[in-house]
């Protein structure tokens, strides 16, 4: 089998047995492309802690990491604006998105939250199962 670098730490097949990924680390698989990680801005932390936590109880996210202290800078009804804000990292997968999204929404202060997914490329196996587990309905 060959392999073909593809950044740091990551290596693909490449040639005729493209599937064939005998012998490489688990660094080097590619993740199954249905997990995500999706960001939010929050106003303030204790909104991001009470929208993360919603998430995690209803099992919509494995995960939500609150990153206080961001500064975002943006055009909103015709004005550069500037505010404080938190950022929520939230580990899902596709199946749980829509339900996740909608519960940003309804819960969330903004007019116009922002939620936007990013698809994971790649992931220690054991991590992204464990992402599986969390998000599956008990």
């Amino acid at each position: 089998m060959t392999v073909t670098n593809v950044g740091p730490g990551g290596m693909l097949p490449v040639g005729p047995n493209d599937n064939d990924y005998n012998g490489m680390t688990s660094h080097d698989t590619p993740t199954p492309g249905d997990k995500l990680l999706v960001l939010c801005t929050c106003p303030d932390t204790g909104t991001a802690m009470g929208i993360g936590a919603r998430l995690v109880d209803e099992r919509l996210a494995a995960c939500v990491n609150v990153l206080p202290g961001l500064t975002s800078i943006y055009r909103w009804q015709g004005k550069r604006e500037q505010a404080s804000e938190a950022l929520l990292l939230i580990k899902t997968t596709t199946a749980r998105y829509a339900a996740l999204e909608e519960t940003i929404v309804h819960n969330h202060p903004y007019e116009l939250p922002e939620v936007v997914a990013v698809p994971l490329a790649r992931g220690l196996p054991a991590y992204l199962d464990w992402i599986d587990d969390m998000t599956t309905k008990e």
